[in-house]
């Protein structure tokens, strides 16, 4: 399998260097060149399969043969050493938990599976990689910990000052090792904008080998299709059509899901669930797409003004407007609304969310107004833990720490303060 660059400014590249680059050099996300749909008998046929054995068959093509087989299901077998409950909250209505990993976030599935990519594909080589990634919240966490320990990997993480929540700045500041962190005196666009720039910067790449763990790398990105799949397994017996609500703050998970969709996945519709800032539900409204400075919220892992993924989402529907909408609503909610709705799943339904969750609740309850004849899963991102300054006060209950979270909050966070590009520069090559 190949990959381009969606800027079409840079020659074609197999995984392993789409992987080791991260970024093309045109600044462009790399892209599949081809996606296979799978066989229909897979679909049909799901529920009698492992979730090993359903992330296999989904990646497969877009690992090409750059992976041994016996390799590649390895490296899915240790990333999903966890569980993906589904819960049900309400008739009809489905949350699915994707914080049982070891950083109880959704993104430890993408992080482990890249880093263990990474490790392979570097096993012979004495040259050093440096992972670079920006955070807006749980990314940091899961690149840490699925990159801890590494042979031959550095990793150099950024995340905006007092736009984290505790637990999640001690996840990323606390292992040591090869991880170093970099607390940015801005917000997360900064943080995001420096790391596309120190990848096109020549007198750091000619130094060392960059590479980002976000979710613009393939292999942080495509693993979260799995997910998705297990869900329908879960669900396929309930005979109705199938609607994900994602919150969506770089919309990498979201876009993963479309592509499960475009490999025969049978989802009926997909729902982006934003906070305030809501340049894709404008965009969705109107048709045009205005990038602009972002909003600090309650649910802080989707403050993002300029989703890097949506490039995607709308290379996937052919940059045809009027189709990625037969595919996609989206729709925005404030920080009062996703309070509110958390009070309520509580009080109501006995389910603790997370402000993320909540806000994908809300998304899929707005959508079932007109639509009610499906099933609805809401995804649960990261465990409420997480955000305790938020959840506790809405809810009235101390939530106990999981062992996960026990493990490190109690550790002394290190971060380097910076502020401009200039400082991250002297950082990486000092």
């Amino acid at each position: 399998m190949n990959y381009y660059s969606l800027h079409h400014k840079s020659p074609k590249v197999s995984f392993q260097e789409a992987v080791v680059r991260g970024i093309a050099p045109d600044k462009g996300l790399y892209f599949p060149e081809k996606i296979n749909p799978l066989p229909k008998y897979f679909f049909k046929n799901i529920e009698h399969l492992s979730n090993n054995e359903i992330a296999f068959t989904l990646i497969r093509q877009f690992v090409g043969e750059e992976i041994p087989e016996s390799t590649l299901k390895g490296i899915i077998a240790d990333t999903l050493s966890f569980d993906f409950p589904v819960v049900e909250v309400e008739e009809d209505i489905y949350a699915l938990e994707l914080y049982h990993g070891p950083t109880m976030a959704f993104k430890d599935v993408g992080a482990r599976f890249m880093a263990r990519c990474l490790s392979y594909f570097n096993r012979n080589n004495n040259n050093e990689v440096t992972v670079l990634v920006a955070t807006s919240g749980d990314t940091g966490g899961a690149v840490a910990s699925g990159f801890l320990g590494v042979k031959g990997v550095n990793v150099v993480i950024l995340y905006p000052s007092g736009k984290v929540s505790e637990v999640q700045e001690k996840q990323l500041t606390t292992l040591g090792q090869n991880i170093r962190a970099l607390e940015v005196k801005g917000t997360f666009d900064d943080c995001q904008a420096m790391v596309k720039n120190a990848f096109l910067d020549k007198e750091i790449t000619d130094k060392m080998q960059l590479t980002s763990a976000n979710s613009i790398n393939i292999a942080r990105w495509l693993p979260q299709m799995f997910y998705f799949a297990f869900t329908y397994k879960h669900l396929k017996g309930k005979g109705k059509p199938l609607v994900f609500s994602t919150p969506s703050g770089n919309f990498g998970n979201i876009c993963a899901g479309m592509m499960a969709q475009q490999l025969g996945l049978p989802v009926s519709h997909f729902i982006a669930s934003t906070n305030i800032n809501r340049v894709v539900p404008d965009y969705m409204e109107t048709g045009a797409y205005k990038p602009v400075p972002s909003f600090q919220t309650i649910s802080n892992a989707m403050d993002i003004g300029d989703p890097s993924n949506f490039i995607r989402i709308q290379e996937i529907y052919k940059n045809d407007f009027q189709n990625l909408k037969k595919h996609l609503s989206s729709y925005s909610f404030t920080d009062d609304e996703t309070r509110m709705a958390m009070k309520y799943l509580y009080e109501m339904r006995n389910y603790i969310a997370d402000p993320h969750g909540a806000v994908g609740y809300l998304g899929l309850k707005k959508y079932r107004k007109e639509n009610p004849e499906n099933l609805g899963v809401f995804l649960e991102t990261a465990h409420p833990v997480k955000f305790l300054d938020v959840v506790e006060p809405v809810i009235g209950k101390k939530i106990d720490f999981p062992p996960q979270i026990e493990s490190v909050v109690h550790k002394t966070k290190k971060a380097t303060m910076i502020a401009t590009y200039d400082e991250l520069k002297s950082f990486l090559i000092r």
